[in-house]
């Protein structure tokens, strides 16, 4: 299982009044470590872009994604640091016009690199977005290009499997 390993600085607007990073919060860190591994950023120095780093972005580009839905669960309180944390990311599934991202948070962003398996160590969170890819011009969903699969089919693996509460 190949994961990436994606470093998200903290910041102090990030805790709430418990001392740890809010949820709503968590869910923003997220988003940074997805929009730095699956946007293209074109003004990235070489050898500093990420191996998934393929989806268009910005105003012109022809495509936009749209946040079908997320889930988080919450392991253990995420204290702050000036430490990156890490979030691991892979893909639970990728479909016609979508892709279930897959995090953990963990520890230790400093001395990982970009990609490799998993720490195994304990999360503080782990949790789902899906993505659905759309015509810029249409609207309507459109289906993933093979440049985009070829990217992220390394970082397949088998999605999360929450806790169920009853």
């Amino acid at each position: 299982m190949t994961r990436l390993h994606v470093p998200v600085t903290l910041r102090w607007s990030d805790l709430d009044a418990y001392a740890h990073v809010n949820n709503v919060a968590m869910f923003r860190l997220l988003e940074d470590a997805r929009i730095t591994a699956f946007w293209l950023h074109p003004e990235a120095p070489e050898g500093e872009a990420w191996p998934t780093a393929v989806v268009p972005t910005g105003p012109e580009a022809d495509s936009h994604t749209l946040v079908a839905g997320q889930r988080i669960e919450y392991l253990r309180p995420l204290l702050f640091t000036r430490t990156p944390v890490r979030v691991e990311m892979w893909l639970g599934r990728i479909g016609g016009a979508s892709a279930e991202v897959c995090y953990e948070v963990h520890d230790g962003a400093a001395s990982m690199p970009k990609t490799g398996p998993t720490s195994g160590g304990k999360p503080y969170a782990r949790a789902t977005t899906t993505l659905v890819f759309v015509d810029a011009a249409t609207d309507r969903p459109r289906r993933l290009t093979e440049a985009e699969r070829l990217a992220w089919k390394a970082f397949e693996e088998e999605p999360i499997t929450f806790r169920h509460r009853g």
